[in-house]
């Protein structure tokens, strides 16, 4: 029997929890991930289990990360005679994600991100990408143009380029305040992420080039190097990038160029 208190708990303003509420919403969300009988699913924070139900019925096994403990006392009891679905109780910013279920990998990633942390579970996941063989989440819709913003628009940044190192992204569709409870005060979108193959660069080099060329976005990006970088300009120049150009006009394959020709313009 359910215990009293767990039927339908609050969300917690702490935690950046929305409730997705609305069917039509719930449905497109799942057509578009389109769970089979032979995937592995990871849901991160099911929260009251919207998606979940279905993702049940469809998948092979469903995992479902949830921090909050009374959430996860309700998915628990919900969801307690079901064989193929294994709750975790964990936090998404800390747990390995690997270790969810190793001899079932890849996995597919499915989730309504809270707004507070969906940026940290994004780089997260930077950390991951061979486990999973593709993610279909649900951000802030700033987010998601800043993620999917290509070269020489306003809204690509230090973000926008380091996910693009780790996967292919497609928006999908935008979602109402009103499909939610509590109702924010944004709009929402679904993204499609397919992980790359690994590129042959050192990670932490590559995200610290990127990181010091973004720190003035209305400066060149000669200007921004050149303090951490004492051979800015001719790295610049081998990789054949214009010197006064700034940092949100180059595409991936000029920052990979760039990232390489650093360590040899000495």
């Amino acid at each position: 029997m359910r215990q009293k208190g767990f039927e339908n708990p609050f969300a917690k303003r702490s935690l950046g929890q929305n409730f997705l509420v609305d069917r039509d919403v719930i449905q497109k969300l799942l057509d578009a991930f389109d769970p089979t009988e032979h995937d592995v699913v990871l849901e991160i924070g099911p929260g009251r289990g919207a998606l979940t139900d279905e993702l049940i019925e469809r998948a092979r096994e469903v995992y479902a990360l949830e921090f909050d403990r009374n959430l996860a006392e309700l998915i628990r009891q919900k969801f307690s005679d079901k064989k193929n679905f294994i709750l975790i109780e964990d936090d998404a910013l800390h747990a390995d994600l690997a270790a969810i279920a190793p001899g079932l990998q890849p996995l597919r990633l499915i989730a309504n991100l809270p707004y507070n942390i969906s940026t940290a579970i994004l780089q997260r996941l930077f950390l991951y990408p061979h486990v999973f063989s593709d993610c279909v989440l649900m951000f802030q819709r700033e987010v998601v143009e800043r993620i999917s913003a290509p070269p020489g628009t306003k809204d690509r940044g230090y973000l926008t380029v380091l996910t693009e190192l780790h996967f292919d992204v497609e928006p999908l569709f935008d979602v109402s305040p009103d499909a939610f409870r509590p109702v924010p005060k944004v709009w929402s979108s679904v993204v499609k992420m397919v992980p790359k193959k690994g590129a042959n660069v050192n990670e932490q080099a590559f995200r610290d080039l990127v990181g010091t060329a973004f720190t003035h976005k209305r400066k060149t990006i000669l200007n921004n190097l050149k303090a951490r970088y004492p051979n800015a300009e001719a790295a610049l120049m081998l990789s054949d990038i214009e010197v006064n150009r700034r940092a949100e006009t180059l595409a991936l394959d000029e920052w990979l160029r760039l990232s390489e020709c650093i360590g040899q313009a000495n």
